[in-house]
Formats: C-alpha cells, structure tokens, sequence
C-alpha cells in the first residue's frame, strides 16, 4: 500500500517532497504528548511507525502515517482484539491530529 500511496500523491503534488516529522513537532503534543513520535497500533514488520508530511506555503496540507495505522485503535475493539492501552493511545494520537489541525 506504501507504494501506491506515494506514487498517487506525487501526482497530486508533482513539485513536493513528503518529509519526515521530528519527535518534537506540535502533532505530537498539540494535547496529549508522544514524545517518542507516532505511536505503534499494530507490529506489522518490526519497524518503527513514521510520520509524513507535505506542507504548502508553511502549513501542513498532507498528514501520511507508515508502519501504523492509528484507525485501527478506533474501530469497534472485536474487529483488531486491541488492547485498552493500544486504543486508547490511538484516540489521542486522533485528537492530537484534530486539535493540531484545528490551531495551525
């Protein structure tokens, strides 16, 4: 899916680059702090979760998540046997999302 995705949005942004964001920017601690960055919902090949961005004219127009998929946490908790924890942690990293989005 990785492949796909950047391929579709280099069409659609054809002159940008997805960059990586550091542990300390604001979407990980708009609300609630991930000093670590993004956090894990799921192991899927033992790498560590990434987050992406494109940004236009100084603002964030392009959020892009890898090894992880933080709407999995969302989802009713029979669908992915989540734990607590687990869920819990991916509805703030949702809220951190909404919140930075909403203030930047």
């Amino acid at each position: 899916m990785d492949e796909s995705y950047r391929k579709e949005i280099k069409r659609l942004f054809p002159n940008d680059e997805m960059k990586e964001i550091p542990f300390n920017h604001k979407i990980y601690n708009s609300n609630f702090n991930f000093p670590h960055g993004l956090p894990k919902t799921h192991e899927h090949d033992g790498k560590p979760p990434q987050g992406f961005a494109i940004y236009r004219n100084g603002r964030m127009c392009m959020y892009y998540t890898y090894e992880t998929n933080i709407t999995d946490g969302w989802a009713d908790t029979e669908e992915h046997q989540d734990p607590p924890e687990k869920r819990e942690e991916a509805m703030k990293m949702g809220t951190n999302i909404i919140v930075y989005a909403l203030m930047n």
